[in-house]
């Protein structure tokens, strides 16, 4: 399977996975579960699915950035 590049939060969809979260911050799988599952972080749920909006993700990690946790 070819590895890309996620240089831009243009090239995010909408509504991320938690699998593209992992991707993204190049994080393991059961990290971005981990986080997922963690206070604060936007998440919603569809049945058993977890998605993460793409604006909300951005926010928390400007604000996670700044330490305004």
């Amino acid at each position: 399977m070819k590895q890309t590049t996620i240089k831009s939060f243009d090239e995010l969809p909408l509504v991320l996975t938690v699998r593209e979260v992992a991707k993204g911050m190049g994080i393991s799988r059961v990290g971005a579960y981990d986080l997922a599952h963690s206070e604060g972080f936007p998440t919603i749920r569809v049945g058993r699915r977890i998605a993460i909006p793409k604006a909300e993700f951005i926010k928390w990690l400007e604000n996670e950035s700044k330490g305004d946790t």
